[in-house]
Order: C-alpha cells, then sequence, then structure tokens
C-alpha cells in the first residue's frame, strides 16, 4: 500500500480502516516499537538521567565556586605572609626595646638580678601611673577621651632605692645600659653610708621605661 498516494480530500473512515488493514503488520510492529522506545527513552531521561546530570552540574559549578575561593585565599594569605615578614623586623625591634606589661610588673626581679650579681640590694620599687607621649600633632586632653592612636608610648616612672658599694652600682647602671630594653635614669641622689667601713652607699632615684601603647591603654 502507497500511503502517499492516498486522496485526503476524498477518503472517509471505512476506506482508512480498510487500507490500515492492508499495512503490513510487521512495518506497524517496527513503527510502534520504535515510538515506544522513543518514549521509554524519554521517560528515562526526564525521571532518571535528567536529575542526575542536573545533580552533577551543580556539584561541577560548586566545585569551580570553591576553586574560585581557594585561589583568591591564596592569593590573601601570600599577601599578609608578605605583609608579616615586612612587619616582623619592626615588631622585634619594638619589643626589645619596650617593656611590656608583665615585664613592668616583674620589674623588681629583674633589676634584682642585675644588682645581685654586683653586690647590691634594692630595698625600694615604686612604680607610677604611666604618662603618655602623644604623636606629632596630637593635643593634650583627659585619660579618659585619650585615643590609643594619638599615643606613641607610654612612659612609666620608677622610685627607686639601691644599697650597696659605689664600684657594684656604676657596674649595675652600666648592666642596664647594655641591656635590650630602653631604660633612663632621669634623678639620682648618691650618699655615702656614715660609720661604714665598707664605704656603702645609698642611690635614691627615679628612672623610666617605656611600654607599648596596646600594653597599657
Amino acid at each position: 500500500m502507497d500511503l502517499k498516494n492516498i486522496d485526503l480530500k476524498n477518503i472517509n473512515i471505512e476506506d482508512l480502516k480498510a487500507k490500515l488493514q492492508n499495512v503490513d503488520k510487521k512495518t506497524l510492529i517496527k513503527f510502534g516499537s520504535g515510538f515506544a522506545a522513543i518514549l521509554i527513552f524519554l521517560i528515562g531521561y526526564y525521571a532518571i538521567l535528567s536529575p542526575i546530570v542536573n545533580e552533577k552540574k551543580e556539584k561541577y559549578n560548586d566545585k569551580v565556586l570553591k576553586q574560585d575561593e581557594i585561589m583568591q585565599m591564596s592569593n590573601e594569605i601570600t599577601q599578609f605572609k608578605a605583609e608579616i615578614t615586612n612587619k616582623t623586623p619592626e615588631f622585634e625591634q619594638s619589643s626589645s626595646l619596650f617593656h611590656t606589661k608583665a615585664e613592668v610588673e616583674g620589674l623588681y626581679d629583674s633589676l634584682s638580678k642585675y644588682a645581685g650579681v654586683n653586690g647590691l640590694v634594692i630595698s625600694k620599687i615604686e612604680k607610677q601611673k604611666p604618662k603618655p607621649v602623644l604623636v606629632e600633632g596630637a593635643t593634650e586632653q583627659a585619660d579618659q577621651n585619650l585615643e590609643i592612636q594619638s599615643v606613641k608610648y607610654f612612659k612609666i616612672p620608677v622610685a627607686y632605692e639601691i644599697k650597696g658599694n659605689f664600684l657594684g652600682y656604676i657596674k649595675f647602671k652600666r648592666a642596664l645600659a647594655r641591656s635590650n630594653k630602653m631604660l633612663n635614669f632621669d634623678k639620682e641622689i648618691i650618699s655615702l653610708v656614715q660609720n661604714d667601713a665598707n664605704g656603702a652607699i645609698i642611690a635614691k632615684g627615679e628612672l623610666t621605661i617605656v611600654g607599648l601603647p596596646n600594653e597599657f591603654f
């Protein structure tokens, strides 16, 4: 049967039935099987394969996003490492010159070690209130209004009294001058101990140590 020669205008249902009955059953079966296969494929794709494909796409997009984030974080880490490397010498210099709060609290023990080596005894150590040294251009103001960015460093005055012999006291001051901490003797009165055969002296005065703003603000 040649379906191309069917006159669609003059055809009726009965004629169509008759002509379809004459169609080869194998042809119909092949056509039906092909259609069913296409239908099964489409159902399988949208029911099974499509969710899997979408999940794979989402995982791939998430992977690409995470790779971009890792690359950005790696660049930031490299930048931070460079900044740390540049600031390390400045930090080491500052930390060696300036006293921490803990070092100020332990000042008596620290000075006693220098004194003991030179045969001296520290009979008095009194730490006074830290005084801020302001950065250039900053104006003096009350402590409660002071901002940390306005402070260059703090000076901590310390009243002291040391007993021993004069030579030991000179060696004591020389040892402190050679230490890696900033320390200045601002006031000093040396007097001889009366009726002492060894020439003992009493040194009284005030020394100043310095601390970083974040330690004493």
